[in-house]
């Protein structure tokens, strides 16, 4: 007898299958040669603590902007994390939401609905919960690139040149110009006793 359709153990595979995200590393760092990259999961979830902080900055639904952080990636589960070079050769975005909908197909309606509304409202960016996700991810990104660069990834630096140029929300540019100050591992020499 087929399963109905949002069984429980639809749900699992679903969680299952999110957990892959721990295994994808994002393909565009290796381009630099940096080995032992950050994976997807480690990228989503700094996205989700951006964006919630982001959000409440903005005075926009911070619900919103976190489901859209932690899920807008889910798809590289299945298709992996296509870096610039490959996306000039593939059909990304179709690629993309067609493997979505099929990892949401099985879900209870609620939660399919849910994530299926989210994912348009994200590819739209006509809502400022959408922006504002999208420049969690461009932070993210930036962050990471800096973080390579501090770390003798000299190369990264060429992710940070346009990148900013895409972010939309002012709490967004103010915070990557505070972060391209500074020495981001100044925080935990602070509780150290690593001297400069």
């Amino acid at each position: 007898m087929k399963n109905k359709k949002g069984t429980k153990e639809d749900i699992i595979n679903f969680i299952s299958e999110a957990g892959m995200l721990k295994r994808v590393s994002r393909s565009g760092w290796s381009v630099l040669g940096i080995k032992d990259a950050e994976t997807v999961a480690e990228h989503s979830f700094r996205c989700a603590v951006i964006g919630y902080i982001i959000a409440r900055l903005e005075k926009a639904d911070p619900y919103r902007v976190l489901l859209m952080t932690l899920f807008n990636d889910i798809h590289e589960a299945r298709i992996t994390d296509l870096h610039k070079m490959a996306q000039r050769y593939i059909e990304a975005e179709a690629c993309e939401d067609e493997s979505f909908d099929e990892q949401i197909e099985k879900l209870p309606n609620g939660l399919k609905d849910e994530l299926a509304d989210m994912r348009q409202d994200y590819r739209k960016q006509h809502t400022k919960e959408s922006l504002i996700a999208r420049d969690a991810d461009i932070i993210e990104c930036l962050i990471q690139a800096k973080e390579y660069d501090e770390h003798g990834y000299k190369e990264a630096y060429k992710f940070m040149k346009k990148a900013p140029e895409h972010l939309k929300t002012k709490s967004a540019k103010e915070l990557w110009k505070k972060a391209k100050s500074m020495n981001l591992n100044d925080w935990w020499m602070s509780l150290s006793d690593f001297k400069r």
